[in-house]
């Protein structure tokens, strides 16, 4: 290795820890960035299953239990607080950057796999992604990549001399993709581009069609333990019935719900604030798209490059959402091709340059250069959420995401409520803010968790609400949170109202006001308690109320 080789590879090395460093930094310092709804949905959930309760019992909703599970890990080794939540997420971020780096390493060169790591470090840290928060989509990325890379390995081995790849690889790698999907149904399509790769590879090896068939289905098997696992726990804790339902029935009324030309105008929005941060990464990432148009050592890795590409972006697109933190899902794809971009300009900057006397300069430029272009634009998204990563605090960063999302009020007022009732005390929320029972330890008196699908458009609405209502009235709540935050229910003008026309009889007949949280401005909560809350007059739209049973 030539002085420029050992400089180049030094620098890459150099942003690899300078990336990774920045970003454990930042997620240390923001570890008590109070949880939002889904997290609040996972910890609940979670600390359910702590209790030997199992999901779908007492919390309903349409995801898989793979992150609840993951939760109730983290939980138990970290402490059932945001804080330990998040400590589990910094540690699957540095765990999937890892697997990231081996697995680019292995598909091309070690320092394209040290680059990757960098930008995927950062990426996957940015407001833009919504990344300091633990969504189940960065419990998908994680599994997938250990199968990724096991899937390449066995690949690889078969390589010289031609040979089919292991039976015992295979099931391993596809057992990871299964855990993906058993994560969020989204990892399906990890499962299904594993196996596409898995067949391309073989039959450009002019594999017999049997073996070829053989082998996926191998991979196949693999990836149907963790949800036939997972059917049969459910099934044995008397739940299957309730799981089917909410993951497969209803789920499938929700992602029909939105037209696709409309998911092409979310996706247009939803792509550029998502890469406005990021943007000179996601422009080297398309370029890396095209390397193995040009350049000839990408080129034998372009089948994986194509079917990751697919998988990943296919896996953003159920129900076209298109959620910010669904992106997290594309991110190791665009971490990996903007890495490749960088090393493939190097090769092409290096074979336009003249030989001669000059040479020894040249190459040198060769092998800095790019690595210079990827430092600047990791810089760039640095500079570009300098606020976010250095300044805010928790709260303001809660704030900067989510808006006027009760997040931060969810921490006083569960501890309020903690503070008047037993454990066994049960409490009702009309609002999507599952944070509310994780934060106080006190089980819902619905399983309707969130009130988003009783506003829906789907068969099944009026009917969650009628059982939802039932649900309250029977279980007498101690305490009742009325949530008047439009973010909180996603009313529609075609919603059914059945449960709001509901709540504003059978609230004053059975409660009284015990507090109120008047979000004022993105810097300031008014809360009043006791009496003076009965008369306290709301300064802004955004407000949530504490009401207290009397009867």
């Amino acid at each position: 290795m030539g002085p420029a080789a050992r400089a180049g590879r030094l620098a890459g090395w150099a942003i690899l820890l300078l990336a990774v460093g920045l970003a454990a930094a930042v997620r240390a310092r923001l570890l008590g960035v109070p949880l939002e709804r889904d997290e609040g949905e996972f910890a609940y959930a979670g600390q359910l299953i702590l209790r030997g309760i199992p999901p779908y019992h007492f919390a309903y909703n349409m995801k898989l239990p793979g992150t609840y599970a993951a939760y109730a890990a983290i939980m138990s080794v970290f402490g059932q607080t945001a804080r330990g939540i998040h400590l589990g997420l910094l540690a699957v971020n540095l765990a999937t950057v890892v697997l990231l780096y081996l697995l680019a390493r292995r598909l091309f060169d070690e320092r394209t796999g040290a680059m990757a790591a960098a930008c995927y470090a950062l990426l996957s840290l940015g407001q833009g992604v919504f990344g300091v928060f633990a969504h189940a989509t960065h419990f998908v990325v994680l599994p997938v990549l250990a199968g990724t890379l096991i899937l390449a390995r066995a690949i690889d081995a078969g390589v010289s001399p031609p040979r089919p790849p292991g039976w015992p690889a295979l099931l391993v790698s596809g057992t990871l993709f299964g855990a993906g999907f058993v994560m969020k149904q989204h990892g399906l399509f990890f499962v299904v581009s594993g196996a596409a790769w898995l067949a391309w590879e073989l039959a450009r090896r002019q594999d017999r069609p049997g073996r070829i068939a053989g082998r996926c289905t191998g991979f196949l098997l693999g990836a149907s333990v963790p949800f036939g696992l997972t059917c049969a726990l459910l099934a044995a804790a008397g739940v299957f019935k309730d799981f089917w339902f909410w993951t497969f029935d209803y789920a499938r009324a929700y992602v029909s719900e939105v037209a696709l030309s409309d998911g092409v105008t979310i996706f247009s929005q939803a792509i550029r604030a998502v890469a406005a941060p990021a943007l000179p990464l996601w422009v080297l990432a398309a370029a890396g798209a095209t390397a193995p148009l040009w350049d000839e050592t990408v080129r034998p890795r372009g089948r994986f490059l194509a079917a990751f590409a697919a998988g990943s972006f296919l896996s953003i697109c159920p129900g076209f959402y298109f959620r910010e933190h669904s992106f997290v899902l594309l991110l190791p794809t665009v971490a990996l091709l903007a890495a490749v971009a960088v090393r493939s300009g190097g090769r092409a900057l290096a074979s336009w340059l003249p030989a001669g006397q000059g040479a020894a300069r040249g190459a040198g430029l060769a092998e800095i250069l790019p690595i210079v272009v990827l430092g600047a634009s990791l810089l760039y998204s640095v500079f570009q959420e300098r606020a976010f990563f250095f300044s805010m605090t928790p709260a303001q960063a809660s704030r900067l995401t989510y808006g006027a999302n009760p997040f931060p009020e969810a921490v006083v007022i569960a501890r309020r409520i903690a503070a008047d009732t037993a454990p066994d005390d049960r409490i009702a929320v009309l609002g999507s803010e599952p944070e509310i029972f994780f934060y106080s330890g006190r089980r819902s008196a619905t399983g309707y968790i969130y009130m988003y699908g009783l506003m829906e458009s789907q068969p099944f609405a009026s009917r969650m609400q009628q059982s939802a209502i039932k649900e309250i009235e029977a279980s007498e709540a101690k305490y009742l949170v009325y949530v008047n935050v439009p973010f909180s229910w996603l009313g529609r003008p075609d919603s059914d109202t059945s449960i709001l026309t509901w709540a504003r009889s059978y609230i004053p007949e059975h409660y009284e006001v015990a507090g109120v949280a008047d979000i004022v401005s993105d810097a300031s909560t008014v809360y009043v308690w006791g009496e003076e809350a009965a008369r306290y007059a709301p300064r802004s739209p955004y407000v949530v109320y504490v009401f207290r049973r009397t009867s």
